[in-house]
């Protein structure tokens, strides 16, 4: 029986109560179809379109996280001196309400943007805090200072007596990880690794920051060592996403990785921001034209929710990251997209295609033809009008002159 899912959740805590009423509310439609049908088969149905084999499971999984938010000292006997690091603030309330105790550690740092060389340490903080105030129009100053305080708490990881790291598959997240692990000279004493890419009963899951504390508490258990090698494949993958070639970069995106088995989707999907061999475009800006064309004018706004929620494969971006990829498609001397209502905040203001956003949309024109704007994702740099590195359509990088 093919039909919608039933239900979805946006926060990962499911009731299971609502559950089971749904499950009845389903049972006269199966009885429609088939006169036999019970309600241990609704409830299959129900379950199975949550992300579950069956009902039983889905049950346990409820209970297990009932458990966890009554019983906030669940193996929180070290948490006093446990730091918790995450590439962003979204889930430090969240961690407090849950009943960790354990300081809040961030890296704010967009690595999935901008410049990203293997360069000494004052020189790569100096590289990414220019391209963050001039991607964000923030005070340079302050944004030094930010990165200098980060940068230098990620230094001292290595002697903290117990760090975990709250991940998710994504690229920001993945390349926030690598570069953890890449800086470490040798490991801590207990550094630790939550990884997740999808909850179950969240229909479209983006990131740890949608989630209720009772299922940060939920996944706190299901953390796990880092060991050498895990360290060894981060340093080997840094290493190829600073290089101005893409190649060793491309090698460990078609790859698997025992150690950190989220990386190479991540690294494949951050691969393909780099310009599409026929038309000059990342899938960011591909995706987002699209849309805009079947639907413009569009509000900005609309354009990143109508990513997030469907048409991303594999969400990375934060709503203001994405204004600034979107902004030299419409600031170029020759641009792809027009923007009106400029009077307003950028997410209400209304998006167009132009001619020529049509015509590389339709790949009869080649976007860095036209561009006025530098681009580089990690080492490799995007100049309008010379030879750069591209995206072939089997996802493989080749030169084009």
């Amino acid at each position: 029986m093919s039909q919608r899912p039933i239900s979805s959740t946006t926060d990962g805590r499911i009731n299971l109560e609502q559950q089971r009423k749904r499950a009845k509310e389903l049972l006269p439609r199966l009885k429609s179809q088939d006169p036999t049908s019970t309600l241990s088969q609704a409830q299959w149905h129900v379950a199975k379109q949550l992300g579950f084999s069956s009902w039983p499971k889905l049950k346990a999984h409820v209970d297990a996280i009932d458990f966890a938010a009554r019983h906030p000292g669940f193996e929180a006997s070290d948490e006093a001196r446990t730091t918790h690091w995450r590439c962003g603030n979204d889930i430090a309330h969240s961690l407090q309400l849950a009943g960790f105790k354990g300081q809040f550690q961030m890296l704010t740092d967009p690595l999935c943007m901008g410049p990203v060389r293997d360069l000494p340490n004052t020189a790569f903080r100096a590289l990414r805090s220019a391209f963050i105030s001039q991607a964000f129009a923030l005070d340079e100053v302050q944004v030094a200072r930010r990165m200098d305080d980060e940068y230098d708490q990620l230094a001292a990881l290595a002697d903290a007596d117990h760090c975990v790291l709250w991940c998710e598959a994504d690229a920001y997240d993945q390349l926030f990880l690598i570069r953890t692990l890449a800086g470490l000279e040798r490991l801590p004493k207990k550094l630790e690794l939550i990884e997740v890419d999808r909850i179950p009963g969240v229909e479209r899951f983006i990131g740890i920051g949608q989630l209720a504390p009772d299922v940060l508490a939920w996944l706190w258990p299901q953390r796990r060592l880092i060991d050498e090698e895990a360290v060894l494949v981060a340093k080997q993958a840094w290493s190829a996403y600073c290089d101005n070639s893409p190649t060793r970069w491309a090698e460990l995106a078609h790859s698997s990785q025992a150690s950190l088995p989220f990386l190479a989707p991540a690294l494949l999907r951050q691969l393909q921001e780099l310009p599409g061999v026929q038309d000059g475009l990342s899938l960011t800006e591909r995706l987002s034209l699209a849309y805009i064309a079947e639907s413009g004018p569009v509000p900005f706004g609309r354009v990143f929710a109508e990513l997030m929620i469907k048409r991303e494969p594999l969400p990375f971006l934060g709503d203001m990251m994405f204004h600034a990829l979107l902004r030299p498609l419409i600031d170029a001397e020759q641009p792809l997209l027009s923007e009106t209502e400029v009077h307003l905040e950028w997410p209400r203001r209304m998006l167009t295609l132009t001619a020529l956003g049509q015509a590389v949309l339709a790949g009869q024109a080649y976007w860095l033809d036209h561009a006025s704007h530098e681009r580089w994702v990690g080492g490799s740099c995007l100049q309008p009008g010379q030879a750069h590195w591209a995206l072939g359509h089997d996802n493989r990088p080749v030169w084009r002159s």
